[in-house]
């Protein structure tokens, strides 16, 4: 029997995620699903793009500066999903939709836009979307701020000018529960609400764990290789 193509992963998947949906008591439709094509060619996406994706989401910077010029006009909402190096923060917005991944608040300086000298305003069009990334581990080195620095951060990042705070980003840790661990974050989400009301969503799932994630109120959904397949050794960002 052949693998299944792109076309029939996705499907598979994203029938899946109804699946979930419908157990959870939830609507499909509040559900994004972005699709990581870290590592994979420009041509897999052009594919993607014919099967009607147009949520993707890069980990590397340099590999996704390079595809969003590529591919700009095709309509794409790029999702940066990886940890966001101080000295790239501008340059990972200027084509970023959604940044998934703010840990730090020197990060939050570094994305925050400038303001008009004598208005005080942010330039119309220039806010970004962003989830705060929470470290459900003990591990400093892990991304993502310690649940008791979140409240603050989670402040900092509605005071900055042109960031829009749409909620909690996590990945649950290797060995444990994945439900429990998703069960954590939207209770954070909760707590997290009665400082931004309207950051409602939550960033959560991934390949292997997305079920569980839909049952405790995931939004946004981080599938990679379940959808793209294997990624290949190297990456070909022509589409040749």
């Amino acid at each position: 029997m052949s693998e299944p193509d792109l076309a029939q992963r996705l499907a598979n998947v994203r029938g899946g995620i109804a699946d979930a949906a419908r157990l959870a008591g939830r609507s499909v439709d509040d559900i994004t699903t972005v699709v990581v094509t870290k590592f994979q060619p420009v041509s897999l996406i052009r594919e993607l793009l014919e099967l009607g994706v147009r949520d993707l989401g890069e980990s590397r910077h340099q590999e996704a500066q390079a595809k969003a010029a590529e591919l700009a006009g095709a309509g794409i909402r790029w999702h940066f999903v990886g940890q966001v190096q101080g000295k790239k923060a501008r340059q990972v917005r200027a084509y970023s939709s959604v940044i998934h991944s703010v840990d730090r608040e020197s990060l939050v300086t570094g994305l925050a836009t400038p303001v008009a000298e004598h208005t005080g305003a942010v330039e119309a069009g220039a806010e970004v979307d962003c989830f705060v990334q929470v470290n459900l581990t003990e591990d400093p080195a892990r991304g993502g701020v310690s649940i008791p620095d979140l409240a603050p951060l989670v402040e900092r990042v509605l005071s900055a000018p042109g960031l829009r705070l749409l909620g909690l980003m996590a990945v649950a840790p290797l060995g444990a529960e994945p439900k429990r661990s998703f069960a954590l974050v939207s209770e954070l989400g909760a707590q997290m609400r009665g400082i931004a009301p309207d950051a409602r969503y939550l960033s959560m799932g991934m390949s292997q764990d997305y079920a569980a994630a839909i049952a405790e109120g995931a939004t946004h959904l981080r599938i990679g290789t379940a959808i793209t397949g294997n990624r290949p050794a190297a990456v070909n960002l022509k589409t040749s």
